[in-house]
C-alpha cells in the first residue's frame, strides 16, 4: 500500500534517495518534460516507453509552479519517492525565479552517514554486518574498551518510524565492528540480498536513523498499489495534458532511484543550460553515483544531437544529445543525456604553443 501520509525524515530520505537527487523547492519555478515522466512510468510498470499513450497537444515541456512536494516511503520495499503538485503558468515574476535560483544551492544530504554495499556474508542468516572501523567510530556511539569484549545495544529508526535494535560488538581476528544480534531480523523483514545497500545516518538533531537503497536489479522499486493509483499509471499524461490546456494543477510522483534522470528540473537550471552552445565534438563531464554513495566525474564527448522519440515527441530536448564516453565502463553509462545533466569542458580561446613549436618570422633589415 502507500506509504503513510505522516512526516518522513528529510535527511534519511534524501540520503536513500542518493547523493545527486536535490529536489526543487516549493514557490519555485520548475521545467516538467512529460517524455522523461513517461521513462519512468514505463521502467515501473516494466514496459517500454511505446506502451505509454502519448498526447500529440501536449507540449514537450512546461513551465510550472511547484505549489507542494510531500516526501514519502513505500512500506513493501522502503523505496522513497516524492509526491509533487505542479501547475502550468504563462508567465512568472522576480521571485518565483528567485526561488528557483535558489533551490540549485540547497543540500539536504546529511552531514554524518555511511553507506556500504551488503556482501553475501553480511545477508546470510548466522552471520552479522561488518561495519567500517571509520563509519563506526564516526556515526556509533563510543564503545567502553574497558570491557570485554567492547559492547552495546544500537537503537534505529527507519523511514517509517519503526525500531530496530542492533548488538555493537567489537571482535575477531583482527579487531572488527560488527552488529550481530537483531542484525538477521532486519535482512530478512526488509529481505535484502547482497548487492543492496544499507546507510546508517546520524541527523542534525542526533538522531540515529536507518535506511536501505534496493540494487537496480529490484525495479520497479514501487509497490503495485502505488503504480496502479491514477498519479502512477498510464493516464498520467493525460492529467498533464488536460493541466497544459487549463493552467490547472496536477499532481506526479517521481521516484529517483528508477528514473534515468530527473524529469522535474529547476527553471533557473534549465535557463543556464541553454546559454550552452552545443556542437558535436564537444567535451563534457557528467557526475554519477559510485558505490558505497559516493559520487564521480566522468568524461565524454557529444558525438550527435538528434529527437530521441521524433515521432512522439518532436524537438524535444529531453536526452536528445548522444554521447561517447572516454573510459572502458562506457557500457555503463547512458548513450544519450540531456544538456542539464552536463557541465561542458570549453576551450580556453588562446593555448600556449607547445615549448617545441616556435612561429618563425621574417628577419628585418639591420638585425
Amino acid at each position: 500500500m502507500l506509504g503513510e501520509r505522516k512526516s518522513i525524515n528529510s535527511e534519511l530520505w534524501h540520503a536513500c534517495a542518493g547523493p545527486l537527487v536535490s529536489l526543487p523547492p516549493v514557490g519555485s519555478l520548475v521545467v516538467y518534460f512529460p517524455q522523461g515522466h513517461s521513462e519512468q512510468v514505463a521502467a515501473s510498470m516494466q514496459k517500454e516507453t511505446d506502451f505509454v499513450p502519448s498526447y500529440p497537444n501536449l507540449p514537450s515541456k512546461l513551465i510550472c509552479m511547484l505549489h507542494n512536494v510531500t516526501l514519502h516511503a513505500d512500506l513493501e520495499t522502503d523505496e522513497v519517492y516524492a509526491q509533487m503538485t505542479l501547475q502550468p503558468v504563462n508567465k512568472y515574476d522576480r521571485e518565483a525565479l528567485l526561488a528557483s535560483d535558489m533551490g540549485l544551492k540547497q543540500s539536504r544530504q546529511p552531514a554524518e552517514f555511511f553507506c556500504k554495499t551488503l556482501t553475501a556474508s553480511d545477508t546470510s542468516t548466522h552471520g552479522g554486518f561488518s561495519v567500517p572501523r571509520r563509519a563506526a567510530e564516526k556515526i556509533f556511539p563510543p564503545l567502553d574498551f574497558s570491557m570485554q569484549p567492547p559492547a552495546q545495544e544500537l537503537v534505529a529508526r527507519d523511514l517509517h518510524e519503526n525500531t530496530w535494535t542492533f548488538r555493537h560488538i567489537y571482535r575477531g581476528q583482527p579487531k572488527r565492528h560488527l552488529l550481530t544480534t537483531g542484525w538477521s531480523v532486519f535482512v530478512s523483514n526488509k529481505r535484502l540480498f547482497a548487492g543492496d545497500s544499507v546507510l546508517f545516518i546520524r541527523d542534525e538533531k542526533s538522531q540515529f536513523l536507518l535506511g536501505i537503497r534496493r540494487a537496480n536489479r529490484q525495479q520497479p522499486a514501487l509497490s503495485s498499489s502505488v503504480i496502479s493509483s491514477d498519479s502512477m499509471h498510464i493516464g498520467i499524461l493525460a492529467a498533464a495534458a488536460h493541466a497544459a490546456a487549463n493552467n490547472s494543477p496536477f499532481t506526479i510522483f517521481y521516484n529517483p532511484r528508477a528514473s534515468p534522470s530527473e524529469f522535474v528540473v529547476p527553471l533557473a537550471k534549465y535557463n543556464k543550460a541553454m546559454y550552452t552552445q552545443v556542437s558535436l565534438g564537444m567535451r563534457f563531464r557528467m557526475m554519477f553515483e559510485t558505490e558505497e554513495c559516493g559520487v564521480r566525474r566522468y568524461m565524454g564527448t557529444i558525438t550527435g544531437i538528434s529527437d530521441l522519440d521524433p515521432v512522439r515527441w518532436k524537438n524535444s530536448q529531453w536526452r536528445n544529445l548522444q554521447v561517447g564516453w572516454d573510459e572502458s565502463t562506457a557500457g555503463e553509462r547512458p548513450t544519450r543525456v540531456s544538456i542539464w545533466d552536463i557541465e561542458p569542458v570549453v576551450t580556453p580561446f588562446y593555448i600556449c604553443p607547445p615549448p617545441f613549436f616556435r612561429p618563425r618570422f621574417p628577419k628585418q633589415p639591420g638585425m
